[in-house]
């Protein structure tokens, strides 16, 4: 594993815990956990939204891809054709229903977050926002958390 930028150690804490603090009790919110996509293939999105009942005790060190609701991927320099292209397709391909994408972007570095949902039709993910300085969302529940420079600097 590549050493990664504070940008990305950052800004995981900032979405962990905003989405955390409104998070309904039937999902938990986690980072940096293994999810099984297949008989040959796993994944460990930087944050995941699971299923509650997926969550069975401490000793937990994988989820199913069926227990996913979000999967997060925050783009690094030695990351960037992974999480532009494979991770999402092989997200999409196991059902996973919601996927966001977050990159640096502008002067101040600020996270910019691409807001993806599964079509069901095609199993592909159709862009369905982009936010700049404050995320807000109906889905997988409702979201609004503030990911401007600001924010992200007072972390």
């Amino acid at each position: 594993m590549s050493p990664q930028r504070l940008f990305h150690s950052t800004v995981i804490d900032l979405l962990v815990t905003g989405l955390r603090s409104t998070a309904p009790a039937e999902m938990k919110v986690r980072r940096q956990m293994t999810v099984v996509l297949d008989r040959r293939n796993g994944s460990e999105p930087d944050v995941s939204v699971v299923r509650a009942e997926a969550v069975t005790g401490p000793d937990v060190n994988r989820y199913q891809a069926a227990d996913i609701l979000l999967a997060v991927e925050v783009v690094s320099p030695d990351s960037e054709a992974r999480d532009h292209g494979t991770k999402p397709h092989r997200y999409a391909t196991a059902g996973i229903p919601h996927f966001w994408l977050v990159e640096m972007t502008g002067t101040d570095q600020h996270p910019v977050v691409r807001v993806y949902e599964l079509d069901p039709v095609t199993k592909a993910y159709a862009l369905t926002g982009i936010h700049h300085d404050r995320l807000k969302t109906g889905v997988p529940f409702p979201v609004d958390i503030d990911i401007s420079a600001e924010a992200l600097k007072a972390l």
